[in-house]
């Protein structure tokens, strides 16, 4: 693997959220110079010396700055959700995206890693280990797949000659920091609003950020190599232009890990089911009353999220195993325990047992 030089800057989008953040996090304390796009100040990254650029994805002259001189950009970037108007999601995640392929093009920007997602293979059935020949979904109960599917086609397109680019998909991003996936579970189940929807035995890709990180900067490895021998490759198979999806490689039990998760910060396990097909009928519904009357924030429940807290969603990660060198490092056994003693460290135990 091709070691990226120190001495240049790095440019990444979102990096007031989760992955984002780390990454910046990672680089700046590896010596790296960093540069991000934020929409408000980031007084910790800026702290570890990062330059911050205000701005937001539409913001093109932004988007400029932060890729002069950049070896390489990570567009970490987008709107996230299962809810909200379709035209935010595609401006977003679609015309934020070629904006930034765009200035990447116009500054000279060698590489391009691209934070997707592994939603956008959805096909609202299970999927159990599917590899990345799966096809892109053009239809989903919201428009965050979608979109997400119609940015990574952009990326992927947009490699070539004097931009290498390549999507990493990883899956249900979790660990000390995250302030989406766990926290949310964590609430709902102090309300009293959690329950298992089907059989309660599906299983699940969940992906701890350190390996989620390290998968970023093996990609960006990767696209150095192929910027060092051409745009045409060699007998290896070729990363530019491609999608891998990432996870811990170790599926487990949704419910069961949710569980355990619960019973480590002292809340009960959930027990309550509801059936697939009525979680499913209810989310419709309430889509549709958000739609009518309209109510503000997002529906309790979706069609969207009922298949996914129901089906298998799991990943093959052969190929990222064989073209990034990507191999988990911190097991699920080893970043829950980590998880679960960071929860009680800051007291969110129990806050959420009063």
């Amino acid at each position: 693997m091709l070691i990226v030089r120190h001495n240049l800057t790095t440019f990444i989008t979102g990096a007031s959220g989760f992955i984002g953040g780390k990454i910046a996090e990672r680089l700046l304390t590896e010596g790296r110079r960093v540069r991000v796009l934020a929409r408000r100040p980031l007084p910790h990254l800026e702290a570890l010396g990062a330059e911050v650029i205000p701005g937001d994805l539409d913001h093109r002259e932004a988007l400029r700055r932060g890729c002069q001189g950049a070896e390489t950009v990570f567009h970490v970037a987008g709107r996230v959700g299962v809810w909200g108007p379709d035209k935010e999601f595609f401006a977003v995640n679609v015309g934020g995206t070629k904006n930034v392929i765009n200035a990447c093009r116009e500054a000279g920007v060698p590489r391009l890693v691209y934070t997707s997602s592994p939603s956008v293979v959805y096909n609202g059935g299970d999927l159990a280990g599917v590899n990345e020949s799966a096809p892109l979904c053009t239809e989903a109960p919201c428009s965050y797949p979608t979109s997400k599917a119609a940015a990574e086609r952009e990326v992927l397109a947009a490699h070539g000659p004097t931009l290498a680019t390549v999507a990493l998909r990883p899956h249900l991003v979790w660990g000390p920091g995250d302030k989406n996936v766990v926290p949310r579970v964590l609430a709902l189940a102090k309300a009293g609003r959690l329950k298992i929807i089907g059989s309660g035995r599906n299983k699940v890709d969940v992906t701890h950020i350190s390996n989620v990180v390290d998968a970023h900067l093996l990609a960006e490895g990767a696209l150095a190599t192929c910027n060092l021998i051409g745009y045409k490759g060699s007998d290896q198979p070729g990363v530019g232009g491609r999608a891998y999806f990432i996870t811990n490689g170790e599926p487990v039990i949704l419910w069961d890990w949710i569980n355990e998760l619960l019973r480590g910060v002292g809340l009960p396990a959930i027990t309550k089911h509801v059936p697939l097909p009525l979680a499913y009928a209810a989310g419709g519904v309430l889509e549709a009353l958000w739609r009518v009357l309209p109510l503000k924030g997002e529906p309790p429940m979706t069609r969207f999220v009922a298949k996914e807290m129901a089906t298998d969603h799991w990943f093959d990660i052969s190929d990222a195993r064989r073209d990034l060198a990507y191999h988990p490092l911190v097991t699920m056994a080893d970043g829950t325990t980590e998880l679960i003693e960071h929860l009680k460290r800051n007291g969110i135990g129990r806050r959420l047992r009063d």
